[in-house]
């Protein structure tokens, strides 16, 4: 009732009252002047007014009051509807936990006991990432994976107070826990992953997925609890990049590390604008003969000051910022370009990143840009890796069949490290395999059982009817090794480094003299 009389309505029947008061003072002042005008009037007439104004006033009090409860039950209505509204804006509909807007308005103090005065308790916000949802969604569908979601939702639950566990959006929760003590903060983001992890059943398939957890303190990595989530993602991004199953409390440099991050991702920005990164060109030897039989075109990036910023770093970020593709269409173009400096029988070795493998537009790209530069897809040869084909292991097989009926060359690109090897080579069609520089030097360091795998990669791939490529030969020795056992092509230091386009040329002028020059002392001995 009191929200009642601060509506318009309550406010206007308040007014009537105090006027109605106001109007019987004032006729009271006045009723024996009143009464004489109703003594000059017959007593019939007196009645039939009386009784008018008795039915009038009552009606209107009647209808007051039926007005009065309507709006009241209109007010409850509308208060209905506006906390269910602000229900649906601060929780998630799925998992009907509080959402991020939630968050933003959470009260992270504790309130105090009866006994003692207000207090601020050390709370602890964890950040939490499911590792390897995307491939159960795919595997389950989307209802499936809506269903794990909200098992993994219960899950977290069970761990902290309630209104305490959120959900951002996608695979990322949140859960703050309250007078945490900090030697327990581990052991607890230890539970959540074994939970998270238990398998979990959805229809006939039992799912399982992992879990990455960055946490952070409050008030001690920020004032407010936005500040210090943001400080927990952080810190989530570092066990993302360490490995399912991990985590990690926030530390000062990884917030260094994630803003030299961020700069040098602004970077990368202006140097794929303006043309910076450059293909730089590694010699394939054919080992029978000798002679070179291919380039392997590699990315380098030398920023103005000279200085030379991995690869590992800058593919890394351009695969997670989406500038992958991009990339790879300028340095593909250009790669193009340079290739037909060389003569045709040499071919332009590619590599594709595993983001790309997910483009179902890649073939018409590529198609695309040896069109525009009139390049034969033959000499084109793409390096595809292992970890690339787990994805989506169906669009991989669309794609390679594309590219092959295109009549361009598919490598399997370092063989022997990803997952399922001999599955790949049962599954998709490939004209060569890179064995990995791993295993060349594993021949030096390891000793006979790393020899007999070796031994067994060759076996296999001349079984298979597939050339072999070597990577990393830096030694004679190795070099005679594999000559010795039947490899078909070489690449690594002991051959050449990766130069500029500027170089190859020269180059191939120089190997083919070497070639003929040995060639002749061999006849005339």
């Amino acid at each position: 009732m009191p929200e009642f009389f601060e509506s318009r309505a309550g406010k206007q029947l308040l007014a009537l009252i105090a006027s109605a008061l106001i109007l019987w003072s004032v006729g009271y002042g006045w009723h024996i002047q009143i009464f004489n005008i109703f003594r000059s009037l017959s007593v019939p007439t007196i009645d039939i007014l009386v009784l008018s104004v008795f039915i009038v006033g009552l009606a209107s009090f009647v209808y007051s009051l039926l007005r009065i409860f309507d709006l009241r039950k209109e007010m409850q209505r509308q208060h209905e509807h506006a906390r269910r509204a602000h229900w649906i804006a601060t929780h998630d509909h799925l998992t009907r936990l509080p959402n991020r807007y939630a968050f933003e308005k959470f009260e992270i103090l504790q309130a105090p006991s009866n006994d003692e005065a207000p207090r601020l308790p050390i709370a602890t916000i964890f950040s939490i990432d499911l590792d390897g949802f995307k491939k159960v969604n795919d595997l389950v569908g989307h209802q499936g994976g809506d269903q794990l979601l909200r098992e993994v939702s219960k899950r977290l639950a069970a761990f902290a107070a309630e209104g305490c566990v959120f959900r951002f959006g996608g695979d990322e929760f949140i859960v703050v826990a309250r007078g945490l003590a900090p030697e327990k903060e581990e052991r607890f983001a230890s539970l959540i992953i074994h939970s998270v992890t238990r398998p979990i059943q959805v229809g006939m398939i039992c799912c399982q997925v992992g879990a990455s957890i960055g946490y952070a303190r409050w008030p001690e990595h920020g004032d407010l609890p936005q500040d210090v989530c943001h400080k927990s993602d952080i810190a989530l991004y570092e066990a993302k990049s360490k490995g399912a199953n991990t985590s990690f409390l926030f530390h000062e440099d990884m917030q260094l590390k994630v803003s030299a991050r961020a700069k040098l991702e602004g970077k990368l920005r202006d140097a794929i604008e303006a043309g910076r990164i450059k293909p730089f060109y590694q010699p394939l030897i054919d080992l029978r003969s000798g002679s070179v039989c291919g380039f392997e075109a590699l990315a380098r990036w030398t920023e103005e000051d000279g200085s030379i910023v991995s690869p590992q770093l800058f593919i890394s970020i351009a695969e997670e910022t989406g500038l992958i593709t991009t990339l790879f269409q300028q340095l593909l173009k250009v790669a193009c370009e340079d290739a037909k400096l060389w003569s045709d029988d040499i071919v332009l070795s590619f590599n594709l990143s595993p983001v790309q493998m997910e483009d179902r537009l890649l073939t018409s790209r590529i198609l695309e840009i040896l069109k525009a530069v009139g390049l034969s897809p033959a000499r084109l040869e793409v390096e595809i890796t292992e970890n690339a084909l787990i994805e989506d292991p169906d669009l991989a097989a669309s794609i390679i069949d594309d590219l092959h009926n295109a009549g361009i060359q598919i490598a399997l690109d370092d063989f022997g490290t990803g997952y399922s090897s001999l599955a790949q080579l049962a599954r998709y069609k490939f004209d060569k395999i890179k064995i990995d520089k791993s295993f060349v030097t594993s021949l030096r360091n390891k000793g006979d059982r790393h020899e007999k795998i070796v031994q067994a990669l060759l076996n296999l791939s001349r079984g298979l009817e597939i050339k072999t490529t070597v990577e990393g030969i830096e030694e004679n020795s190795q070099l005679a090794y594999f000559l010795q056992h039947g490899c078909d092509i070489g690449q690594g230091y002991l051959f050449g480094k990766a130069m500029p386009a500027s170089e190859t040329v020269s180059f191939l002028e120089s190997r083919d003299q070497m070639v003929h020059n040995t060639a002749a002392v061999s006849a005339h001995s």
